[in-house]
């Protein structure tokens, strides 16, 4: 048996890790989107590093499109097996490929007219809404804690990553040459005590662990401070200097987030009374989607919904549907609040919004969540003097701010606690994925602190043998 690193392998966007038996099946873990990677980004995604005819099986961890955003590319060229996922994350991983597929018709018009007039070839789409539909149709459900046999080597459970709702992690019972061996794919790994999601599960004792580690040598601040933060910035920016803040935030599960937070400002009668707007109509669906799901809330969201029907609505909230309405924001002269995707601020509605607005001095621009250093978001936390967007260069007059805790990922202290349930010793080796490898190195040497004897950063396309 060998696993083969094909994304998410020192950096932290593009999860595809490619098992191979011994009979030569194969089983891919994600099928993710690289993402803010600067000039690479496109490169890095017309490749797989595997022919996608020869996989077998596609086990889905959840529906970021950083893992499951190059599927419709890889039904497109040929693969035609089964897409296995929870039924939320096949509900969200369907709007949010189709919303890829329409940013990126959109995003190719301008990066052509730059080729073209560079006399550079077209780039061509890597997939579009025909591909999506495709691949939803290969999409099966299989629900927590479930032993799911694929076939007659491998069989898999998904248990509750509490990364967003219906993400899991993957462990995989592998049997081949009559020996039984245990791999757990950790997925995104979310936070205990989240304000929204139920905590990460226990999983089986592994052999073998692929561990996500974005944020292997840090902190997050407080959880319960959020709503605070957000309050600050409101203050600050709308009602102080009458401006706009505008928040970048992930359409699944940092939207909800902030709307979550909002409603109880709101329910505590400390929200201020402007306009707020989420500029995303995938965002909208996603909520819609998320609402459809509430057994998957922690037991403080339980009995909240026992007397608010609805914890991501309030008097105020404005949902943007249209190109038009979206491009009126910009017109607006009064201070509100807009909050649109994407979360690195690299492409989508924000990123024009960022661009008509970050010239001002009464504006602010709060960045909600991880940006990768090359994406517009990670720029923007550099506190730069002027930026690139769309090719023209900006003055950044606007206040750059960033509130730490709001972040779907866990830290090392949680990522720990995921761990916890596991014997060191019986952990033949370790690999950390998704993360920046600076991070990953001082990670490693905290899990090797921890008792882990073999804890290994694989580079892309990197493929070891395991037995």
């Amino acid at each position: 048996m060998k696993i083969a690193f094909h994304g998410a392998a020192r950096t932290v966007t593009g999860s595809k890790h490619l098992l191979t038996l011994n009979n030569g099946k194969k089983y891919l873990l994600d099928c993710g989107m690289f993402q803010g990677m600067g000039k690479e980004t496109d490169v890095l995604n017309r490749e797989f590093g595997f022919e996608p005819t020869e996989i077998n099986y596609l086990i889905l961890s959840h529906a970021h499109i950083d893992h499951c955003g190059l599927i419709p590319k890889l039904v497109k060229e040929g693969y035609s097996g089964k897409i296995f996922a929870t039924p939320a994350t096949k509900e969200l991983a369907a709007i949010l490929m189709k919303d890829s597929a329409g940013i990126q018709e959109s995003e190719l018009k301008y990066i052509n007219k730059s080729r073209i007039a560079e006399g550079l070839p077209y780039f061509e789409l890597l997939y579009n809404d025909e591909d999506v539909e495709r691949a939803v149709d290969l999409f099966q459900v299989v629900d927590y804690d479930e032993w799911h046999a694929i076939d007659e080597n491998v069989s898999f459970i998904y248990k509750d990553a509490g990364h967003i709702v219906g993400s899991a992690t993957v462990h995989l019972k592998i049997t081949e040459d009559g020996k039984e061996t245990h791999l757990t794919f950790s997925g995104d790994v979310g936070r205990y005590r989240d304000v929204i999601l139920r905590s990460p599960d226990v999983f089986p004792q592994a052999d073998y662990i692929l561990l996500e580690s974005t944020y292997g040598n840090s902190l997050h601040e407080k959880i319960t401070g959020t709503n605070e933060l957000l309050l600050h910035w409101i203050t600050k920016t709308c009602l102080h200097k009458k401006g706009k803040l505008i928040l970048p935030a992930f359409s699944v599960g940092r939207t909800q987030e902030i709307l979550f937070d909002l409603n109880q400002l709101q329910n505590e009668n400390r929200l201020p009374q402007i306009p707020y707007y989420v500029d995303s109509p995938l965002s909208m669906e996603a909520t819609q989607v998320i609402k459809s799901y509430p057994q998957y809330f922690n037991n403080r969201v339980q009995e909240l919904l026992k007397n608010d029907k609805d914890p991501f609505d309030f008097p105020g909230l404005k949902f943007i549907k249209s190109v038009e309405e979206s491009k009126s924001l910009n017109f607006l002269d009064g201070p509100c609040v807009i909050i649109s995707a994407s979360g690195m601020a690299d492409a989508g509605r924000v990123k024009h919004h960022i661009s008509n607005n970050i010239e001002n001095s009464r504006n602010s621009i709060v960045l909600t969540g991880y940006c990768e250093p090359h994406s517009l978001g990670g720029r923007l936390k550099l506190h730069p003097k002027e930026v690139n967007i769309f090719g023209c260069t900006h003055e950044v007059n606007a206040e750059i701010g960033e509130i730490r805790s709001m972040s779907a990922h866990g830290d090392y202290n949680d990522l720990c606690q995921w761990l916890g349930c596991q014997d060191p010793k019986q952990v033949i080796k370790l690999f950390l994925v998704h993360g920046e490898y600076n991070v990953q190195q001082d990670f490693q040497q905290r899990l090797i602190g921890k008792g882990f004897l073999d804890v290994e950063i694989p580079e892309r396309h990197y493929e070891i043998r395991l037995t």
